[in-house]
């Protein structure tokens, strides 16, 4: 039932090994593919010699960029931002033009724009053969400079990445009240200015990608398989649209098991596109498993924002304005505006903010382009406000909780419209601060910093609290069939499983919608052959709209079934209570079992012919509009001055996911999004040289990433209060850990150091950065 802690049932097959990633499909004859990719970070293609790659044992075929455009091959068509379906604001650039797109070709023909760009594909009998060929493939490229941070691509002479993006700015605009901001700062008694950056991390999937493709000659079809979050469905259009053919031929099955996601997989990878072509070229089924080091270099990354900002407050501390400029780093194509969007939309948070503006520069550089990364944009944006509050608190004499307190928005004043125009729903935003202060002993914090000190540590504190405005694509489908035969109800669902626990959540709710066991309920997606809609798993959109198109197709079941059950024994319908997977005929002994229903339409001859067939409904629904999970963190940290090395011993947590359908699985997704977030504030960076455009952490040698041993047990609480933008009251619940951790963290640190003369250390906060902040503050001294 709803709210039960229902173990998930797909445990026992990941742990006991008996998972099903996309590299597990075998083929027979299959061939394999590797790929050159670009040693430069920008340089042109003057030309490509693959004679001797072609005369390699087991070579099967040697693909260029030209080779696929005279195929027909089109650049891949991303769906470059969430606002194009209505969820969000509509961010333009300053002279109302839309934001640039850039032709992604799944093999460039002019210019390679990042190091491990793929720009040949080489098809061989086996992968160490192909590989062998790539080698062999000669290049003649003529390097250019480049550049890889955003802030500097923007600047005047910065090298160019595309002709018809002057200025390397995909978008240039703003969004709020330009003059109302000016006006508040002016009469403004405190102004609290603030630099910094969320630098740019990767999704380090358990399974790096992994693909295949196979053609049948006699129907036309290809066949894909992948591993991706953002659906089959749009998936398929995709790689429809690129290879050229009508989306009736083509197939697209991602794997039941998927090694991880958070949103970096949710695109069409140019292997996508390259495979099945490869496939229809040699007539034999095509493989390819990115390495480690391939996944590092060409996996599509997250966050890299800059931000200047400044924060108006009037003498008693209360915030009169905000103004922002916001440069994201979207790498070298336009795969994704999502993170930006989200990011601007959001940074006055959860806080009564009367007036604001925001300027925004999507920058494209010599890097992986971006995409939305675990809670879009959002952990970029609370990251600046949290800051900034500790830093007004501290600056200007004010206390830390009381500052928030009287700056955020009361839940009699919910739905509220930020000055950006997104309205929230509504929330106890106050509630859930006080709550994650009583769990985590602020008031007695100060006792365990006196005795930290003894010990010769500087223990330090720090709170932040968050909203989210997620949306994702808003129409979903679901198809639900009750199968007498096999006890078992079908059901056919558009969004996708990453590790969400789908398999056991959704067969919970409609077990509980439809009062049977959630062990007769079957959960079917991710294959277009019988998945028709649906948006995938992002942007916390998967119960979001699966809840809702869930519970119209049960509720029309129930209501045929009631009519079958009063058929059966002689009453109106409207005498028939349905309860426990039973319809039963008010005041008498007559029972149908909603199995019994499903044989009667099936089987019973002297049905009216409206109750005969499969017991069946569909339900497709477009649902626009965001949702807005909210929460609070706090994070101690304990810091050892003389290295810089610190702990956490103390993280507390309170998410609000309006309803949660199993406590569980919400608490297992908020310690995954802590870990996450918390580990780009300590140890994770996609860190490229800005010289040469080199991947300097292309190696898990030279990325960190959190490990279970890095944290403690997390105190993690879920508030309750149900949304009223969801007609059963849920929100999003995946993200919420993730959200809230950049600013905590940081916090924490900052105020363990803050009597060393430490006000703020650029993330990844590592113990380097620390020891040499303090060496800093002392010489300041």
């Amino acid at each position: 039932m709803i709210g039960e802690e229902v173990r998930r049932k797909e445990d026992l097959r990941l742990i006991t090994g008996k998972g099903q990633y996309a590299d597990d499909l075998k083929y027979e004859n299959a061939a394999y593919a590797a790929f050159v990719r670009s040693p430069h970070a920008h340089a042109i293609i003057k030309s490509i010699d693959t004679s001797a790659a072609c005369e390699m044992p087991g070579v099967l075929a040697v693909l260029t960029g030209e080779d696929i455009v005279a195929a027909g091959i089109k650049p891949i068509p991303h769906a470059i931002g969430s606002s194009q379906f209505g969820s969000d604001i509509r961010i333009r650039n300053r002279d109302g033009s839309e934001r640039a797109r850039t032709h992604h070709q799944a093999l460039p023909t002019d210019k390679a724009r990042f190091v491990g760009e793929a720009v040949v594909m080489v098809v061989a009998e086996s992968t160490n053969l192909a590989k062998d060929a790539a080698e062999a493939v000669v290049i003649d490229w003529e390097e250019l400079p480049s550049v890889v941070r955003g802030i500097d691509a923007i600047e005047e002479g910065a090298p160019q990445l595309w002709y018809h993006v002057p200025g390397n700015k995909a978008m240039d605009g703003e969004v709020g009240d330009k003059a109302g901001t000016d006006a508040a700062f002016a009469k403004a008694a405190h102004v609290l200015e603030f630099e910094s950056w969320a630098q740019r991390v990767t999704g380090v999937h358990m399974e790096p990608r992994s693909s295949s493709a196979e053609y049948d000659p006699e129907t036309g079809k290809f066949t894909i398989h992948a591993s991706g979050g953002h659906g089959v469905v749009m998936m398929r259009e995709q790689i429809a649209a690129s290879i050229g053919v009508d989306m009736a031929f083509v197939r697209v099955v991602a794997p039941r098991d998927v090694g991880g996601n958070f949103g970096t997989r949710n695109a069409t990878y140019p292997e996508f596109v390259l495979l099945p072509y490869a496939a229809k070229l040699i007539g034999r089924p095509v493989k390819h498993q990115a390495e480690r080091i391939e996944a590092f270099l060409s996996d599509f990354q997250g966050r890299d924002l800059h931000v200047r900002a400044r924060l108006a407050l009037d003498k008693d501390g209360r915030f009169l304005a905000f103004h922002s400029t916001n440069v994201s780093n979207i790498g070298a194509h336009t795969v994704s505006y999502t993170a930006l969007n989200k990011g601007l939309q959001l940074m006055t948070s959860l806080y009564r903010v009367p007036v604001a503006h925001v300027e925004f520069f999507a920058a494209m550089t010599n890097t992986v382009p971006t995409i939305p990364y675990r809670s879009a944009g959002r952990p970029e944006a609370m990251y600046i406000i949290e800051r900034m509050i500790d830093l007004a608190a501290r600056k200007f004499g004010f206390d830390r909780v009381e500052l928030r307190r009287i700056n955020m928005i009361p839940e009699e004043e919910c739905p509220y419209a930020n000055p950006f125009g997104v309205s929230y729903d509504n929330g106890d935003y106050i509630g859930c601060m006080d709550k994650v202060l009583a769990m985590a002993d602020w008031n007695g914090f100060e006792a365990r910093r006196a005795e930290a000190r003894k010990r010769g540590k500087y223990r330090g504190i720090g709170l932040s609290n968050y909203i989210e405005g997620t949306s994702g694509v808003p129409r979903e489908r679901a198809e639900i069939t009750v199968d007498p035969t096999s006890g078992i109800v079908d059901v056919v669902i558009g969004t996708q499983n990453t590790g969400q626990g789908h398999e056991t959540a959704f067969a919970q709710l409609v077990g509980s919608f439809l009062g049977i066991s959630h062990e007769v309920v079957q959960i079917r997606a991710s294959d277009t052959d019988f998945v028709s809609a649906g948006g995938g798993s992002h942007s916390g959109r998967s119960l979001r709209f699966s809840s809702i198109v869930m519970h119209k197709a049960t509720a029309e079941i129930i209501e045929r079934g009631r009519k079958v059950a009063a058929f059966m024994l002689n009453v109106a319908p409207d005498a028939i209570d349905y309860a426990e997977g039973h319809f039963r005929a008010r005041g008498s002994n007559g029972v149908v079992s909603l199995f019994e229903a499903a044989e009667a339409a099936e089987k019973d001859l002297g049905l009216p012919d409206e109750l005969k067939g499969a017991f069946a409904a569909i339900a497709d629904e477009t649902t626009h509009g965001l949702a807005y999970p909210y929460g609070a963190a706090i994070c101690e940290v304990e810091v050892d001055p003389d290295t810089g090395y610190y702990e956490i011993p103390r993280y507390s947590t309170v998410d609000d996911v309006g309803k949660a359908l199993n406590p569980m699985i919400v608490d297992g997704q908020t310690h995954g999004g802590i870990v996450q977030g918390a580990g780009q504030a300590m140890y994770e960076w996609s860190h490229y040289d800005r010289e040469t455009g080199q991947n300097l952490s292309a190696t898990f040698m030279d990325y960190q990433i959190g490990r279970a041993s890095d944290f403690p047990s997390f105190y993690t609480v879920i508030s309750e209060v149900p949304a009223k933008s969801h007609p059963l009251g849920f929100r999003p619940g995946g993200e919420g850990g993730t959200t809230p951790s950049l600013g905590v963290v940081v916090n924490a640190i900052t105020d363990a150091l803050a009597d060393l003369g430490v006000t703020h250390i650029e993330m990844p906060v590592t113990p380097s950065r620390i020891w040499q902040a303090i060496q800093q503050a002392k010489a300041n001294q």
